[in-house]
């Protein structure tokens, strides 16, 4: 039988091998799934014991950081243990079933704007958590972007500051020193190369990592722009609009400042080319109505003051009042402006008329004290379809004044019948969506004044994941009634059940107000409380 790594370890095969080491897969025996792992097995450059006590240091001290990244976010391997033996440094790490970009592009050939755009959308947020806690990962490629086959989400491996580490040499006159650059030529930039990486060096790496995946040219295959050094390769990739290009040529520009500041920057760039979702007519204002005073009195009682600046945070090491606050910010995050029924409305009457602004269900809710929190989410109040062109501290939500009715159903009348998709069914797969990690597929799913309203989501798409990906493990929908329906409109009552990643789990109730975006043929969340 072959021998342990660590007592332990049994390695079942080499996944592959380089100047830093060799990587393993294996299989744990002291637990009782034999779970299989990784084990990148990493010998110092210089073997002297002075070096090895240093990078004994080091090692423990980036060990302890990846298990921190890992444990902080689904899309970077998590890190099991770490040991050392007979003179190596061996790191057990969560085991991904996945290809790496690089046999998905030999595999299936060029990818699509659209294709890339999606995996750029999904490990954006993931580097933007990696620089938040101020690791550069300086070894971004193809190689190490590996997709994961149970939910297609890109995870972002091999970090460089482990191989740094192990790179440590002592100098002839006793200083330690790192004598090698991390990082692959081509894929790294110029300050790197000089060995100084910033969050800007990981945002070229990922730019021409894009640029491969559309052209399946390698950086070095690229001609370069004598009077900028910017690589030139639009004249290799086919269909690719302007916009999408020009983010990548942002991202890989030769100076770091002439690049995106942040990952967070790149990914509202890349959002604000996508326009998932555009609005069936040019927007304009919705008509003024009015709020009965017997509604605005009660709705005040159950109103929620939301932090959405916070929204964004790696959910790493949350406690307790953090998950219960989380729960409150997700009843909120589901819903959002009853306001764009009304535009909506209008969008289908063949009548043109005056707008006004409509009015979100959240914006008259900043000053307001927030309800008790619990452990579970608030109980959601029925809704009542009313609103007012300004906005009473006790109003929260709108309705369609009377006379916007007759107009409705005339342009109802002559429009064409579709058969539309039950609205219960709508969203269960709006949740089945988000628990398989199609963040991107469910955001395109809420109106565009719901994703525009920057009170909800702060950062956009960005704020969207950090919730239901960062802090949210599953929502189970344990019942979907419809409550109400009309030709364009519905309202559905779903009972749910919110599994924390902090292993919480807590009871939510949430109405939404569905309409029918008749260009697109599919129901839309307009709102939701």
């Amino acid at each position: 039988m072959q021998t342990l790594l660590n007592h332990r370890y049994q390695v079942i095969q080499t996944l592959g091998s380089g100047g830093f080491g060799e990587t393993f897969l294996a299989e744990d025996t002291q637990m009782p799934s034999r779970r299989r792992c990784v084990i990148k097995q990493l010998k110092p450059i210089q073997d002297n014991p002075q070096v090895y006590q240093l990078v004994q240091q080091r090692f423990q001290r980036e060990a302890a950081i990846l298990e921190e990244l890992g444990d902080g976010n689904d899309q970077i391997p998590q890190l099991y243990a770490y040991f050392s033996e007979n003179g190596q440094f061996y790191l057990v790490q969560e085991y991904i079933q996945g290809q790496t970009l690089t046999t998905k592009l030999q595999q299936q050939g060029l990818m699509s704007e659209s294709a890339v755009k999606e995996i750029l959308i999904d490990i954006l947020p993931v580097l933007n958590y990696v620089h938040s806690k101020g690791i550069v990962h300086r070894d971004i490629k193809p190689d190490n972007i590996l997709i994961r086959y149970a939910d297609r989400k890109p995870i972002l491996i091999d970090f460089g500051a482990v191989k740094e580490t192990i790179g440590t040499v002592v100098t002839p006159s006793g200083n330690s020193t790192r004598s090698i650059v991390i990082g692959t030529p081509g894929f790294m930039p110029s300050e790197q190369t000089a060995g100084r990486p910033m969050f800007a060096s990981d945002i070229y790496s990922l730019g021409l990592t894009a640029i491969y995946l559309l052209t399946g040219k390698m950086p070095q295959e690229l001609a370069t722009d004598p009077a900028t050094g910017t690589l030139l390769w639009r004249q290799h990739a086919f269909s690719i609009t302007p916009s999408f290009a020009a983010v990548l040529d942002r991202a890989i520009q030769f100076s770091a400042r002439d690049r995106f500041a942040s990952a967070r920057e790149m990914l509202q760039a890349l959002y604000a080319v996508a326009s998932p979702l555009p609005p069936t007519i040019p927007y304009s204002q919705p008509p003024a109505a009015t709020v009965p005073p017997s509604q605005t009195s009660q709705t005040s009682q159950n109103t929620v003051a939301v932090s959405p600046g916070n929204s964004h945070q790696p959910p790493a090491n949350q406690s307790s009042s953090g998950g219960q606050r989380g729960i409150l910010i997700a009843s909120i995050i589901a819903g959002g402006l009853i306001g764009a029924s009304a535009i909506v409305g209008i969008a289908l009457s063949n009548k043109p008329q005056p707008l006004q602004p409509a009015v979100s269900s959240h914006q008259s809710t900043t000053n307001q004290q927030p309800t008790q929190q619990s452990n579970s989410p608030p109980t959601l109040e029925e809704p009542h379809e009313t609103a007012s062109e300004q906005p009473t501290p006790d109003s929260n939500i709108t309705e369609s004044t009377p006379n916007q009715i007759p107009i409705l159903e005339d342009a109802q009348a002559t429009a064409p019948q579709i058969d539309k998709p039950s609205p219960e069914e709508f969203v269960r797969n709006y949740y089945a969506t988000i628990n398989q990690g199609g963040y991107q597929a469910a955001w395109n799913q809420l109106s565009p004044n719901y994703q525009n309203n920057r009170r909800l989501h702060p950062n956009g798409y960005l704020s969207y994941v950090d919730w239901w990906g960062g802090q949210v493990q599953q929502v189970d929908v344990k019942q979907v009634s419809l409550l109400e329906t009309g030709t364009q409109t519905a309202t559905v009552k779903a009972q749910l059940q919110y599994l924390m990643k902090n292993g919480k789990k807590a009871p939510g109730s949430v109405h939404f107000f569905l309409f029918w975006d008749a260009e697109n043929s599919k129901w839309v969340v307009a709102d939701a409380r």
